[in-house]
């Protein structure tokens, strides 16, 4: 990237110590600027892709994902092939009608996240807990992958 020139948006290749303002750059810094949230507060009904924290312990993995106002039954969780899935599709339909006013709205939210396990999970022993907003899956792993404890060894 080093040897790349940086060519003005304006496409000139020539210095200059002014620096006008053109029209592109203008509408460049009007619609790349943060739009004040009157004008986008209704747009975007949908969630965002949930962050996730996976720890590991001695026995286990624990995967925690904060997606609040949720319900247990808006997810599906699934296991095929090593491959843990966690996926949710909600839609909402509202009507309010008041008088000679009719009100709608759709809303719809999805997201899909997707992790590989290690081959050291026991899989038939996987469980999913949700509580307040955090779904927590604990994932245990087979006796020979748990981590043991130290041990002296004494010399014969």
């Amino acid at each position: 990237m080093s040897n790349l020139i940086s060519v003005p948006k304006n496409g000139s290749l020539a210095k200059s110590n002014l620096d006008f303002p053109t029209w592109s750059n203008w509408i460049d810094s009007f619609f790349g600027s943060d739009l004040p949230s009157v004008f986008t507060s209704n747009f975007s009904t949908g969630i965002t892709v949930p962050k996730v924290n996976i720890r590991e312990t001695a026995d286990a993995y624990w995967v925690e994902m904060a997606v609040p106002g949720m319900k247990k039954s808006d997810f599906q969780i699934d296991l095929d092939n090593q491959q843990l899935s966690i996926s949710t599709e909600v839609k909402q339909e509202e009507e309010c009608k008041e008088d000679n006013y009719t009100h709608r709205e759709f809303g719809y939210a999805s997201f899909r996240r997707s992790f590989t396990l290690p081959d050291s999970i026991e899989e038939e022993k996987i469980k999913a807990t949700y509580n307040d907003g955090i779904l927590v899956i604990h994932l245990p792993k087979k006796e020979e992958a748990r981590q043991k404890p130290a041990r002296t060894i004494k010399i014969s």
